[in-house]
């Protein structure tokens, strides 16, 4: 609860005047109240006292046994490791129910509860005040190397994409937050031109409109960004049309909805390259805009994008390079959502398979796979450019970068 004391006021003012002030401090008292009933305690705190729980997503190995935690402060950047939140095999990617009391991870596996060609989902009671991950249970996801996965709140489910096989699967929510088995899966077929990569379908990411209305999976196998109806029981229905195409060749991986509901981006793996649409959330269609380099001008060499993400403020985009190890830096134009390149900025480290931005905007965290690092920079809210902080923090193999409020 926030309280607001008595102020004395040795002004001299006039009747109406000193009513009109009394007024609007007893509105700004109910407004504060409002606040902190009707939001979590760290969306009403003040922008500069945000307190965070980060959690990592790493692959397993002699450095990482799992989900790390570190304790985030949203004013100054800096991360305090920890340790391991919960040891899980392979949770390579992590996402936050809505109501933070919830995680849920991936297991990138080819195997899973004894079958091949199977990946896994583990679901995690949070304790956001020791940063620890309590176990609820594990679900098989129907298909090899699950990848990416999201929550749709409004349905209590979770949507999972699997890699090897390219096929979407999606799971209930219990009250309680852990999982029942699948109960809707959509299998993709087809091919690329690319034989080695795109012999057959790779579903890389699955992604919700803000509306909750549709899904959008990117398929790298199949070059398109696959659009799906989301009827009231939480089943994937194709849209009409139902995916839009990029370049051959191009193997798109991540996607992500501006903030304005008007525009969409994927990064496109295999071609080191961004897309801009327009997205119309009435119909469920993406109309292609531009499609831009991420590298700079002039570099050539084994480089490949990984992850993508819009700036809270809906004024810049930032993508990952694998291999030229930075991040692109554009800039959005708010009337036609096209892009500008502002520059590429190194990660100090190497493979950035992912990147997370915290909510207030403030700070880029780099997670640098191939030298076990993530490397903090401060955003530039005027301009979008990143610089270093000089924190870093050693992670196994980190892959994802998710943010939960504490107090």
């Amino acid at each position: 609860m926030y309280f607001v004391p008595d102020v004395g006021l040795d002004l001299e003012l006039t009747g109406s005047l000193l009513m009109n002030l009394r007024l609007s401090i007893r509105i700004y008292s109910l407004l504060l109240l409002i606040l902190g009933a009707g939001l979590s305690p760290s969306l009403a705190a003040p922008r500069g006292s945000r307190k965070f729980i980060v959690y990592v997503g790493t692959y397993s190995g002699e450095k990482s046994k799992g989900i790390y935690a570190f304790r985030f402060d949203g004013a100054t950047g800096r991360l305090t490791p920890l340790g391991l939140a919960a040891e899980s095999q392979d949770p390579s990617f992590l996402a936050i129910h809505p109501n933070n009391r919830f995680l849920y991870a991936v297991n990138e596996v080819d195997e899973f509860d004894g079958k091949k060609n199977n990946g896994g989902v583990s679901a995690f009671a949070i304790d956001v005040r020791t940063g620890k991950l309590r176990l609820l249970n594990q679900q098989s996801t129907g298909g090899g190397s699950p990848c990416h996965l999201t929550v749709d709140g409004k349905r209590r489910s979770l949507l999972v994409a699997n890699y090897v096989g390219g096929s979407v699967a999606v799971l209930p929510i219990q009250p309680d937050g852990s999982l029942l088995k699948t109960t809707a899966f959509i299998q993709h077929t087809g091919s690329g031109v690319n034989k080695e990569r795109q012999e057959g379908p790779h579903a890389h990411g699955v992604y919700l409109d803000s509306a909750n209305r549709f899904a959008a999976v990117a398929d790298l196998g199949l070059d398109k960004v696959l659009v799906y109806r989301i009827d009231p029981s939480g089943a994937l229905v194709p849209n009409e049309p139902p995916f839009q195409s990029v370049k051959p060749g191009a193997g798109p991986r991540h996607f992500a909805f501006h903030p304005n509901g008007r525009f969409a981006y994927v990064n496109n793996e295999m071609t080191s390259t961004v897309t801009a649409f327009a997205w119309d959330g009435r119909k469920g269609t993406l109309s292609e805009l531009q499609t831009l380099s991420t590298l700079p001008e002039g570099v050539a060499g084994d480089n490949s994008t990984a992850e993508l993400e819009v700036h809270p403020t809906g004024r810049f985009l930032y993508v990952s390079n694998r291999g030229h190890n930075s991040i692109a830096v554009f800039a959005v134009n708010p009337q036609d959502g096209r892009l500008r390149v502002i520059e590429h900025q190194g990660t100090q480290g190497k493979t950035p398979r992912s990147f997370g931005i915290d909510p207030s905007g403030r700070f880029l965290l780099a997670a640098n796979q191939g030298s076990d690092t993530i490397v903090v920079f401060r955003i530039d809210q005027k301009t979008g450019r990143l610089k270093p902080t000089g924190q870093s923090v050693e992670v196994g193999k980190p892959v994802c970068i998710k943010f939960v409020s504490s107090p």
